[in-house]
């Protein structure tokens, strides 16, 4: 103990003093006749003597450094080694001394602490159009965005919202601010002004918040959403992200301010809500347990417009559809439309959101997986997560509608049975397709029960198999499954994957007669199909059912399905935009995050 206490130079340490008051005089007295030093190191500076020693008359060797505290480093040096410590520890470092405390209270080791620890937990607002780098490889030297200029002044000090002339809060189709840095470092200079240091900043804004950070969605009943909480300079914002205006997938998300929390004074961080028109005011949040929050707003009578409900619906609609109701001539859009605003709108801003992933990537995926805005009929645009898991992909809804709710898996893909469509003018036939497909799912059924039924009867049905009457002339048009030594994620969408079409442009492509869609700008080539199968339920989710479908694969960031039953066709477009901190923290835990919340909507 005295050893470690003189290396340090810092004396003996809190528990070696609390020992010796509760000694008595005979004891310490012992206890100070002890050596200062234990045998071991005697030893040590004992050999070290007797080898300086043994050269006699030749010259002696370099002599060993003298020992040095930290305490008699300078103080700059000390002021750099805290500050590439986790800020965790610097509580616990003050502690030690008198010294160690004072140089603790340097607002540079703080700056630092903002600046860098944070930028682990970062969530640089701009989004990356497509040809960009890939996510989480933006280079440091990156220019920033066109909208920087704006959103300096928005950083600084957020704006109520953009108003409208109808008083709405307008959404922006520029990236939300961004700063180098985690936009830290430019506003900590305005601190002096408000008279909060950079520790303020740290332990009572980043540090505190820094579990409500990353990707949410709201519990708004079968509608959920898409929350996104970053920091943004000297505020922590949660913006809700909306898929573009029915039904033009194509275009980049919307979003809107719903919430921010920000440090002006020195006493405590300030939750403020950002829904409403008129302007930031007096909000709650309440971190329930680990990977989910609520929010509640105290000022609930800032959310209402003096037109009253008619005015509002007629805002939330041009915000919403980007339309008025008026240019909605289908009766039950109509239905759908007014029964959401009523749903949404009795909230108030008062949510619980739960934590979700993005989806693991695998270098055997088909595409890159991610998030997708897709077309679902009437009720518009929606927001869907595309997994793969082996031998099936899955889409999985972020946001929903009263048929099938958020958190259900609407499409599932097989990946071991794809589909050659035949050529464009026989694929403009309905009956033809469906045919192929009906004859996969058959495959698929024979396969499933011959599993179940277990290896015996499968070698039975193999033995009666030759019996059997060849298929009609659609069997050509179906592809083989893949080879039986294949496992999942080891070569189902790679082997499918290395087979497009040799001409290197894919495979034409038309929608068949009597398939209705929402958006006719689709592509006309495809790279390739795969059976799947669709959810189809009532109102309320009522009498759920898995339906099939085709599946094409346009590129790397479209896709779409056609559901046989409902004869309609979902064109899918990925979402431009790079969410930080939004990764599982293993496969298990994305599983598990899938699980949850098909759960609490089933």
């Amino acid at each position: 103990m005295a050893v470690c206490a003189r290396l340090c130079g810092v004396g003996p340490s809190r528990g070696c003093r609390r020992r010796q008051q509760r000694r008595g005089p005979a004891e310490t007295a012992a206890a100070d006749s002890e050596p200062d030093t234990d045998p071991e190191e005697e030893c040590i500076e004992a050999g070290a003597a007797a080898l300086s020693g043994a050269g006699g008359g030749r010259s002696a060797g370099p002599s060993p450094p003298p020992r040095c505290s930290l305490l008699e480093l300078p103080p700059e040096l000390l002021v750099e080694i805290f500050a590439s410590l986790p800020g965790t520890d610097l509580p616990s470092l003050a502690q030690v001394c008198t010294k160690f405390r004072r140089i603790l209270h340097t607002d540079t080791i703080w700056r630092r602490r903002c600046r860098e620890e944070n930028r682990s937990r970062e969530f640089t607002a701009g989004r990356r159009q497509a040809g960009s780098a890939p996510p989480g490889r933006t280079p440091p030297s990156a220019p920033a965005p066109s909208c920087l200029p704006a959103a300096k002044s928005v950083t600084a000090s957020l704006p109520p919202a953009s108003a409208s002339p109808g008083g709405a809060v307008a959404f922006s189709l520029d990236p939300p601010p961004t700063f180098p840095e985690y936009g830290v470092c430019e506003n900590l200079r305005k601190l002096e002004i408000t008279g909060v240091s950079c520790r303020d900043v740290y332990a009572k804004l980043l540090h505190r918040y820094r579990h409500i950070l990353g990707l949410w969605q709201p519990d708004i009943g079968p509608y959920g959403g898409l929350l996104n909480v970053v920091v943004d300079g000297l505020f922590i914002i949660g913006w809700m992200y909306l898929p573009p205006h029915d039904p033009h997938v194509n275009d980049p998300m919307r979003f809107k301010p719903l919430f921010r929390i920000h440090l002006m004074e020195r006493k405590s961080a300030t939750v403020e809500c950002m829904y409403g028109h008129r302007g930031p005011h007096n909000g709650h949040i309440q971190i329930v347990k680990k990977d989910e929050f609520s929010t509640k707003c105290n000022q609930t009578d800032h959310h209402r417009m003096s037109g009253g409900r008619q005015e509002e619906f007629r805002t939330w609609l041009r915000e919403e559809w980007g339309r008025t109701l008026e240019d909605i001539f289908h009766e039950h859009m109509q239905e759908l439309i007014l029964m959401k605003f009523i749903y949404t709108s009795q909230y108030d801003n008062c949510l619980t959101y739960r934590r979700i992933y993005l989806p693991p990537s695998h270098p055997d995926d088909l595409i890159r997986p991610g998030l997708f805005k897709g077309t679902y009929g009437s009720h518009g645009l929606e927001i869907v997560m595309l997994s793969f898991h082996g031998k099936h992909a899955r889409g999985t809804k972020i946001t929903g509608d009263p048929n099938i709710p958020a958190g259900q898996q609407t499409v599932e893909i097989d990946l071991m049975h794809r589909i050659q469509l035949p050529d464009v003018e026989n694929l403009r036939n309905f009956n033809e397709l469906s045919r192929i497909v009906l004859e996969v799912r058959e495959q698929v059924r024979q396969e499933q029960q011959q599993q179940e039924d277990g290896p015996e009867d499968a070698e039975g049905c193999s033995r009666q198999s030759p019996q059997e009457p060849q298929r009609g002339p659609a069997q050509p048009t179906v592809e083989p499954p893949a080879e039986k030594g294949s496992e999942p994620g080891d070569g189902g969408a790679a082997a499918a994957a290395e087979q497009p079409v040799e001409s290197g442009q894919g495979q034409p492509f038309v929608l068949p007669l009597g398939v209705s869609s929402r958006n006719e700008d689709y592509p006309r080539t495809c790279r390739m199909c795969f059976y799947g199968t669709g959810l189809i339920a009532g109102h309320g989710f009522t009498s759920p059912e898995r339906t099939p479908g085709v599946f094409i694969l346009f590129d790397e960031d479209r896709f779409g399905f056609i559901w046989l039953e409902l004869k309609s066709f979902s064109l899918y477009s990925r979402v431009q935009a790079t969410f930080r901190n939004a990764d599982a923290p293993s496969p298990q835990a994305f599983e598990e995050m899938l699980k949850n919340i098909q759960s609490l909507t089933s």
